[in-house]
């Protein structure tokens, strides 16, 4: 019999104190009466899954609050939540519970709160440690808040602090990049994330984009930044294992690795996606709506699909290969229709193969999308 797969939640807290120009998921600006309504149907929504079974008796491995900005909520309310879950589910002795955190957004006295409570790893949302870079981008705050927050979280005892950062910024150069990224490394994070700016469709940096009022990412730029990342960060300590991740030893995303090593995931929050038992399914992106399902004992689903065993395999192959050590081998079964396509991309020199994994290459990983696709 196959052991239990791991499972772990996330939970996506719908709030920013305003919306960065770049960012489009799905979020309101917060205000008491809508946080209200949130967390009365977010404890509705445990109470439907708690009775549909849908965990068992599996411990959760890991509990992420995503957003959003969690921390747009009173950190008491946020423990709140935590401790609703922890009632509502076993959690693994080792869980982790991550929480993300703009800088400006939490004091110290607030981290604390949430260190006392239970949650161990915090991300703050740097993106920059050059204060020119938010502009463009409506990225609200100081670099100061960053290095505070920083200080802040390790005072009150947090060991895994993640920052994220972003580049191919209007107006960023490769050595702005590389000096963000050094003035970063003084701040002596275990988990460093770095994603290239994209110009996401209904944003308001997407209309910039459109008027000329900001330039379209350049995409040489952001190879050579990339790279330069890589260097530095691996330099200082810090493994590259997922195309956009660097970590500590013993540091590496547990909820992440879920996403990404074929685990079970539930969601809860709307706009929040879930992959269960094989399959996947995602909250309606509307807090009215998620509210008045649940209000009426409905789940909040606006989309659910049922996977083949073939189709499981081939998302596992594609989100595996986000992994800098790639996907096992033996988890690719003889008849799946992937092979062809495989063959084909190794002779692109999009990947490559040794005894136990295949792999994204170096050009590969620059083209992981299309990848993806061609393996769809």
């Amino acid at each position: 019999m196959d052991a239990p797969r791991d499972i772990g939640l996330y939970i996506h807290i719908p709030f920013c104190k305003e919306r960065c120009r770049f960012c489009a998921f799905y979020l309101e600006v917060a205000r008491t009466e809508r946080i209200d309504a949130f967390q009365r149907a977010f404890l509705q929504e445990i109470n439907y899954y708690q009775r549909q079974g849908i965990i068992g008796n599996r411990p959760l491995r890991s509990l992420y609050f995503g957003g959003g900005t969690p921390t747009a909520l009173p950190a008491t309310q946020l423990t709140s939540l935590l401790q609703h879950i922890r009632t509502a589910w076993p959690t693994d002795e080792s869980v982790e519970i991550t929480v993300e955190a703009h800088p400006s957004t939490v004091s110290a006295s607030d981290i604390g709160i949430l260190a006392d409570a239970g949650f161990n790893r915090i991300s703050f949302g740097a993106e920059s440690m050059d204060e020119k870079d938010f502009g463009p981008i409506g990225r609200p705050g100081r670099v100061a808040d960053t290095e505070v927050a920083v200080e802040a979280a390790r005072t009150a005892g947090f060991t895994n602090i993640n920052l994220d950062l972003m580049y191919g910024l209007p107006g960023q150069s490769l050595s702005s990049w590389q000096e963000t990224l050094q003035s970063l490394l003084l701040l002596a994070p275990t988990h460093v994330s770095c994603y290239a700016l994209t110009v996401e469709e209904g944003t308001k940096f997407a209309r910039d984009v459109a008027r000329n009022l900001v330039s379209t990412p350049d995409e040489t730029l952001q190879v050579e930044m990339e790279s330069a990342a890589e260097t530095l960060l691996q330099t200082a300590g810090l493994a590259r294992y997922e195309i956009s991740n660097y970590a500590k030893p013993g540091f590496a995303s547990r909820h992440n690795l879920l996403y990404w090593t074929d685990g079970d995931y539930l969601g809860l929050g709307p706009s929040a996606q879930s992959y269960v038992n094989g399959v996947r399914f995602g909250n309606v992106a509307d807090l009215t709506a998620y509210g008045s399902l649940l209000a009426e004992h409905r789940p909040p689903l606006e989309e659910y699909t049922s996977l083949s065993l073939t189709e499981q395999q081939r998302d596992a192959l594609v989100f595996g290969l986000r992994l800098m050590k790639g996907v096992p081998r033996r988890r690719l079964s003889p008849d799946m229709p992937q092979h062809q396509r495989l063959a084909a991309l190794d002779r692109q020199g999009l990947i490559e193969w040794d005894e136990e994994h295949v792999r994204l290459t170096t050009l590969g990983r620059r083209y992981a999308d299309m990848v993806a696709q061609e393996l769809y």
